[in-house]
């Protein structure tokens, strides 16, 4: 039997405490991916595969976005970031990142990085 890796319930409610406090980089590209606005791919936000919660998830793309501030500035956030990438990637997921700035200031070059990283 396949093992459920998607959407354990013992991270429900904390995915349901990130939806609801978004960062303002994650609600401002939230805006632009939600309801199939971006090239019809269906985007999740805040969804967990295995014990990680990501940021935004396309499945059909296999495509896990995170969205990268202040806290991730330092030797020990960036080490679980790469253990963390290093393990969804594993798992058959492409995973890109950006920095929350990059959100605001360069929307269209995100959006190209998004685009070009569809299958």
């Amino acid at each position: 039997m396949k093992q459920k890796i998607h959407s354990l319930k013992h991270l429900k409610e904390k995915r349901s405490e990130l939806r609801q406090s978004l960062t303002p980089a994650e609600a401002f590209l939230w805006k632009h991916l939600k309801a199939r606005q971006f090239e019809g791919r269906r985007f999740n936000r805040q969804h967990s595969i295995k014990n990680y919660i990501v940021d935004f998830y396309c499945a059909k793309e296999k495509l896990i976005i995170e969205l990268d501030g202040e806290v991730h500035n330092n030797e020990i956030a960036q080490e679980k970031d790469r253990k963390r990438t290093k393990t969804l990637e594993e798992l058959g997921y492409n995973v890109i990142r950006f920095e929350n700035k990059m959100v605001f200031e360069n929307l269209a070059s995100v959006f190209m990085e998004i685009k070009a990283n569809f299958k």
